[in-house]
């Protein structure tokens, strides 16, 4: 069966600018600090956007964080029952792991990896 993407994030030097523009541009708003793990942003600068649905019903759950020590870009995950199986298959494929298996305060299990091209791509999960 196929694993569908979960979460998506933006991550940047300016979490707060971040956040204010995208409430600005798209109406979002986000439930500020939100745990995470460090490796993905600095602790109290993550915040998290719940689901946002069209009228359709679909949608997934967001977070914009960072930190002025953190790479800007942005980020989906797919879940998967198992990260750090899925960063071993993803390198045993050919891509390289940037970070994880990390745990986040509420127990999510992420993992970062670049694909063959380099594009970044997270997994996350609850082992």
């Amino acid at each position: 069966m196929a694993q569908p993407v979960v979460h998506f994030e933006i991550i940047g030097n300016d979490p707060q600018s971040l956040r204010e523009y995208y409430t600005g541009l798209f109406g979002w708003e986000f439930q500020t600090p939100s745990p995470v793990v460090q490796e993905v942003s600095e602790p109290g600068s993550y915040g998290f956007l719940d689901l946002v649905t069209s009228e359709d019903g679909t949608g997934i759950r967001g977070g914009v964080g960072g930190g002025p020590s953190y790479k800007s870009h942005a980020v989906f995950y797919v879940g998967v029952p198992n990260v750090e199986a899925a960063l071993q298959r993803a390198e045993t494929l050919g891509g390289i792991r940037v970070m994880g298996p990390a745990t986040s305060p509420n127990g999510l299990v992420v993992g970062h990896f670049t694909d063959p091209e380099g594009t970044l791509i997270g997994v996350a999960g609850v082992t």
